[in-house]
């Protein structure tokens, strides 16, 4: 109960500051491992200072969030794999949850900055020049926010005795890849309308547990 509460303090302060919708608050509101919230905060943290940078830029490409924030598909597309390993529970469960987090916040993290920081941007299937912001996009700038996203992920995790310092690797690792999977399934199905962004986001997530399960 002391889990669900605060989880749902936290939700409600993530709609208030424009984090989420109502909608999504309340689908965040559901994952409820006390000893997942700080890792939870961190990737909400990560989220709210991505997409505020640079907002007017993304504003005039049409690719800025709404200003209700993210509705509940797309939070459940994001959390909704962490939320279900941490409610199985199985072996190495913290490691394979904080994975799929770090996809979470890397995966905004870069298409958020490297949209607020436009460099040369590429398609990840065939190396050619594209505009910022574009599915399957990748970039330098991008690429590193994407590594401190999940990075920032592994910090909070291993400070707070989640998991041992040796972990920060395999899930700063899992979710870098996550990443790379998000761009590919975008390059692939996003842009020819075949998925949309909260399955590439689902499906990249599952990738990155997937990994984390194989290094473990």
């Amino acid at each position: 109960m002391a889990a669900l509460a605060i989880t749902a303090v936290f939700a409600l302060l993530a709609w208030f500051a424009g984090g989420v919708n109502l909608s999504g608050a309340l689908a965040g509101s559901a994952v409820r491992d006390l000893r997942m919230f700080l890792a939870l905060l961190m990737v909400f943290v990560v989220t709210l200072v991505a997409t505020r940078v640079g907002y007017a830029r993304k504003q005039q490409l049409r690719a800025a969030e709404p200003a209700g924030g993210r509705t509940a598909a797309q939070a459940m597309a994001n959390l909704g794999i962490a939320a279900l390993i941490v409610a199985i529970a199985p072996a190495g469960w913290p490691v394979l949850a904080l994975a799929a987090l770090a996809e979470a916040a890397a995966d905004t993290g870069s298409s958020e900055i490297g949209m607020a920081f436009p460099g040369k941007t590429v398609l990840i299937t065939t190396l050619k020049p594209v505009a910022a912001g574009t599915d399957g996009g990748i970039s330098l700038v991008g690429t590193v926010a994407a590594l401190l996203g999940a990075a920032a992920v592994a910090m909070v995790a291993v400070v707070s005795h989640l998991v041992p310092a040796m972990a920060a690797v395999p899930i700063i690792g899992a979710g870098f890849f996550g990443t790379l999977v998000d761009s590919l399934l975008g390059a692939i199905f996003e842009r020819r309308g075949k998925l949309d962004n909260d399955l590439v986001n689902l499906f990249s997530t599952a990738a990155t547990a997937g990994v984390a399960w194989l290094i473990l």
